[in-house]
C-alpha cells in the first residue's frame, strides 16, 4: 500500500512543473487575446452603428449594392463572409455553405476562449493541490521554510488559473454575442438574395 501512494505522490509532485509551465503560457495568451479583443471591439464600436443602419435599409430590390456601400477597411470575419456572398450570383446552396463556414470560424474564435474559460481553472486548481502535500509534509517535521515556499506557489498558481479563466470566460461571452448578431445579418442578407434571385428567375420565365 505504501508503494502505491508512494507513486502516487511521485506522479502528482512530477506533474508541478508542467503545470506551472503551461499556466505561464496560458497567462501570456490571455495578455495576448486581450490586445486582440479590444482591437476587436475598437473595429466593431466604430462600424457597427453605421452597418447595422446600412443593413436594416436592405430589401430584396437594393440587395446588390450593399456591396459599395460595405467600408472597405473594415477586416472583421462577418463583412469579409457579406462581401464573399456579394460577389458572385451564388446559388442557396452556396450560400448556406458560406453560412456555415462562418459558424465553423466563429466557433474557431471561440474555442480559444473556451480553452482559457475552462483549463485556466483546472490548472490552477492543480497547480494548489500539488505543493499541499510537500507543505504538509513541511509542517509536520517542521520545517517552516519549505512549507511557506509550497503555499505560495500553491496560491500563485491559483491566482494565474483564475486570472487566465476570468479573461476566457468574459472574451467568450462578449465575442458570442457579436457573433450571434452576426449571423442574423448573415441570414437576413441571405434571404434578400435568395429572394431576389428567386424574382428573377420567375421573370426569366415569364419572357419566355
Amino acid at each position: 500500500m505504501n508503494t502505491i501512494t508512494n507513486i502516487l505522490y511521485w506522479l502528482s509532485t512530477g506533474l508541478l512543473v508542467p503545470v506551472i509551465i503551461l499556466l505561464i503560457f496560458l497567462f501570456l495568451k490571455s495578455l495576448v487575446m486581450i490586445g486582440s479583443f479590444f482591437a476587436q471591439y475598437q473595429n466593431i464600436r466604430k462600424n457597427n452603428s453605421q452597418i447595422q443602419e446600412i443593413i436594416n435599409k436592405l430589401n430584396a430590390n437594393n440587395i446588390l449594392e450593399l456591396k459599395n456601400n460595405l467600408p472597405d477597411k473594415n477586416k472583421s470575419l462577418a463583412i469579409n463572409y457579406i462581401k464573399n456572398m456579394l460577389g458572385v450570383n451564388k446559388s442557396k446552396s452556396h450560400i448556406n455553405l458560406l453560412l456555415a463556414n462562418f459558424e465553423i470560424e466563429a466557433d474557431k474564435d471561440l474555442f480559444k476562449s473556451k480553452t482559457l474559460a475552462k483549463l485556466g481553472p483546472i490548472l490552477g486548481l492543480m497547480g494548489t493541490l500539488i505543493p499541499m502535500g510537500p507543505a504538509l509534509v513541511g509542517l509536520s517535521t517542521g520545517d517552516i521554510a519549505s512549507m511557506a515556499y509550497n503555499m505560495q506557489v500553491a496560491f500563485s498558481t491559483t491566482v494565474i488559473g483564475l486570472f487566465a479563466g476570468a479573461i476566457g470566460l468574459m472574451t467568450q461571452q462578449v465575442k458570442r454575442r457579436w457573433y450571434l448578431k452576426d449571423m442574423a445579418n448573415l441570414e437576413f442578407i441571405a434571404n434578400l438574395l435568395t429572394a431576389e434571385q428567386g424574382e428573377t428567375n420567375n421573370e426569366t420565365k415569364i419572357v419566355a
